[in-house]
């Protein structure tokens, strides 16, 4: 017999094993239809990277989903900095060009794949994150920096919907220290696998694919009902629409035609993890 707390057990062990393999959150990218995700760790690495700036330093960066969290106060203060909504503007490709969502693939009303296990559901996300700062610098112009830097980042360069930013000021740094820049801790590495059936080879010859990754078992993993896809995207191109690729080159070849869904572990290079982590396979 199944009870209601077998599955919410499950996706908490899920979860657990997750963050244990240090993918963080299961980000939504795009529509239902575009049926992509990302690991939260991908996701932070290039906002960390296009955050990067003399005079601040970031600190924690947790990304979730914006009615997790009540809305802050538009206010600027020694301690938090709240209330940095989408519109609040963001600068080119900012807010207003999260992701497509009239896209390829959600005009041809293909069926939603389903989403990973335990990730979250499509729908607009918050980032929460901690920085410190010189003293010789309103921290208004501090903060509001770093929101547009991470808003552009975020829709410009992966395609997440983000529609609030909250900001806290942990530490002034001292002596005015403008040389330092914000902190980008590299990023775990997912496994490298190698192509090994028509899915996976087109899958891995798809432009901006780096390589197939294995962090959540088999690089594609089919079940009765779905396709999904694990990969490590190139940090110069748009991780959404690296996806969506992916998906129409593995719609191609799947002879069930079963709904395909794409899993973002790592995104390499100019702004994401360093490159060469991991490296390319070649088809």
């Amino acid at each position: 017999m199944t009870t209601e707390r077998g599955p919410r057990r499950a996706d908490g062990w899920t979860a657990g094993v997750r963050e244990r393999l240090g993918l963080g959150r299961l980000l939504p990218l795009g529509d239902p239809a575009d049926g992509v995700w990302i690991a939260e760790t991908a996701a932070a690495s290039v906002l960390r990277g296009a955050a990067a700036r003399p005079g601040a330093v970031l600190g924690e960066l947790r990304i979730g989903l914006a009615v997790e969290a009540a809305p802050g106060e538009d206010s600027v203060a020694v301690g938090t900095v709240t209330g940095a909504r989408a519109g609040g503007g963001g600068g080119p490709g900012g807010p207003q060009a999260p992701a497509d969502r009239g896209g390829a693939v959600g005009r041809r009303g293909a069926k939603a794949p389903p989403a990973p296990p335990s990730a979250l559901p499509t729908g607009p996300l918050r980032i929460e994150a901690e920085f410190s700062a010189v003293p010789d610098r309103p921290l208004p112009d501090t903060a509001a920096a770093l929101r547009a830097a991470l808003l552009t980042a975020a829709a410009a360069r992966l395609g997440l919907e983000i529609t609030e930013v909250d900001l806290t000021v942990t530490a002034l740094l001292e002596g005015g220290a403008s040389d330092q820049v914000t902190a980008s801790p590299a990023a775990p590495t997912a496994g490298i696998a190698e192509p090994q059936d028509p899915v996976a080879t087109a899958a891995a010859g798809t432009p901006g694919v780096v390589s197939l990754t294995r962090v959540l078992g088999s690089p594609v993993h089919t079940a009765r009902d779905h396709v999904r896809v694990e990969v490590a995207t190139a940090g110069d191109r748009r991780a959404l629409d690296v996806a969506r690729s992916v998906r129409t080159a593995v719609a191609a070849v799947t002879e069930e035609r079963l709904p395909v869904s794409v899993l973002v572990t790592d995104v390499v290079g100019p702004g994401g993890a360093p490159a060469g982590e991991p490296g390319r396979t070649d088809a």
